[in-house]
């Protein structure tokens, strides 16, 4: 299994290598159809974070079934399977509708105005990352 979880980024990103997330400074965990405390190749270390991160911060799982995680998590949304992609582009409708992102990392409009609309298709021209591969088009829509 560690091949597969090795293979995947190192063909579409070019990291063949394992990725480690910074559990220790996690203020916000969302796991999405993933069971991180039963499934991973560190689990022991998983249920020593999970304990502080959800003393520290939120736990959120997006998972139809009631996983050890989930049963744990500040949130469980049991949701129907399949339709996670619905949910995913709800979150993304308002994260960019109300300038919720974080411009700093992300990136913004050369004019620093939200241009998001909903129901409205955006002028790629507008936003300052060169590279936006259609995809500001299509999100309000």
């Amino acid at each position: 299994c560690a091949e597969a979880e090795k293979m995947g980024p190192g063909l579409t990103q070019g990291y063949f290598g394992y990725r480690d997330y910074d559990l220790a400074n996690t203020n916000c965990l969302v796991a999405w159809g993933t069971d991180p405390v039963s499934s991973n190749r560190m689990v022991p270390n998983m249920i020593h974070r999970l304990g502080e991160i959800l003393a520290r911060g939120t736990v959120i799982v997006v998972d139809p079934r009631l996983s050890t995680s989930a049963a744990k998590a500040h949130e469980w949304l049991p949701i129907k399977p399949g339709t996670d992609g619905a949910l995913a582009g709800a979150i993304a409708h308002v994260l960019l509708t109300e300038s919720l992102w974080n411009a700093d990392f992300v990136g913004t409009f050369k004019d620093g105005v939200n241009h998001f609309t909903a129901g409205r298709a955006v002028d790629e021209s507008l936003f300052e990352e060169r590279e936006t591969h259609g995809i500001v088009k299509w999100w309000n829509l």
